[in-house]
């Protein structure tokens, strides 16, 4: 009989919770989700519940809560479910209590402001010995956690690794699909974060359901210049994380970056914590590196000039309508 697989969750967030859920819904491995905040660990074990994130969800029996980093030390895989703005810092925290042979599996959405560096790179620098990997795509964490069907994307350098790790952590209601491209997946999950932004933007304008879909498809053909301007593979973009991820995230309210679109067009910025908002720190990097590998990149650019307060947005819709006609 085979030995059970070890997985490690770090981030006690809705989307850190909601994945370690549905890991250990299946049972047939050992699911841990290690946290900071020792009252609400010991809540969650208790009431089996995280209310705050996650409503009406009732967590998985096999799930286990700590606040002790020494779990890592038997962890055959790490995911870490904080925001990107916090992976690095994370990384070299609990960097001491890995195990050696721990595989790294990075589910935030997002590019390194400081370093305008993908994550997977920022956790190769941080962990050296260790294969850091991403998973991205369509999820909002109440489905996730609530056995919805969903699919996501895992990319790691090594295609077989990412094979491998994507059969441990899927399940009957979670399909990963394995990558070899993290620069695709990475790019996609980032920029999907300020092109739903943009997509607020018109929902809160009330600029239709047309504008939006416009939005949409030349948003996807700035997130494939990049892409591949960077070393990736527009087909990856095409994807779950791109594509798949834009059209949820860029027509629902339950995304955060969605609502900080339409708080930014209404002028209305009640419940709306834009330090979560992971679009607010990508669209200057994304601008930035687009600048650097010179990618026309128009609807990125005035997202990150909006957000920047260079530019208001009567006049970022403006110039994009009045950009020079090119073929598509």
């Amino acid at each position: 009989m085979n030995e059970k697989k070890k997985t490690v969750v770090i981030g006690s967030g809705a989307f850190g919770t909601a994945l370690a859920a549905v890991f250990a819904h299946e049972g047939e491995d050992e699911v841990t989700l290690l946290g900071r905040n020792a009252g609400l660990i010991e809540a969650m074990r208790e009431s089996r519940r995280h209310e705050a994130v996650l409503p009406g969800i009732t967590l998985p029996e096999a799930l286990n809560y700590t606040i002790d980093p020494s779990i890592l030390g038997v962890a055959d895989t790490v995911v870490l479910a904080v925001p990107a703005q916090a992976q690095r810092a994370a990384a070299l925290y609990y960097a001491p209590y890995l195990n050696k042979d721990a595989v790294i599996v990075s589910a935030a959405k997002g590019i390194e402001r400081a370093s305008g560096r993908l994550i997977t790179d920022v956790l190769n620098e941080a962990l050296p010995h260790h294969h850091a990997g991403a998973l991205s795509g369509p999820g909002f964490a109440v489905d996730l956690a609530g056995g919805k069907p969903i699919a996501m994307a895992l990319a790691f350098r090594d295609r077989t690794l990412a094979r491998e790790t994507a059969t441990i952590l899927s399940g009957r209601t979670f399909r990963i699909y394995a990558s070899g491209d993290p620069v695709g997946v990475q790019i996609g999950g980032a920029l999907k974060n300020v092109l739903a932004i943009a997509c607020g933007i018109v929902e809160g304008a009330d600029l239709g359901e047309s504008a939006r879909a416009a939005l949409i498809a030349r948003g996807l053909a700035e997130m494939s210049r990049l892409a591949v301007a960077m070393g990736g593979e527009a087909e990856t973009v095409r994807g779950l994380s791109g594509l798949g991820d834009l059209v949820l995230t860029g027509s629902s309210r339950q995304s955060r970056n969605f609502r900080y679109g339409v708080a930014l067009a209404e002028g209305n910025f009640d419940n709306i914590n834009a330090a979560l908002v992971e679009g607010v720190y990508s669209a200057s990097v994304a601008s930035e590196l687009a600048e650097s590998y010179g990618v026309q990149m128009p609807i990125s650019n005035a997202v990150a000039r909006v957000l920047d307060g260079k530019l208001g947005i009567p006049q970022a819709l403006e110039d994009l309508m009045t950009r020079p006609i090119t073929t598509e």
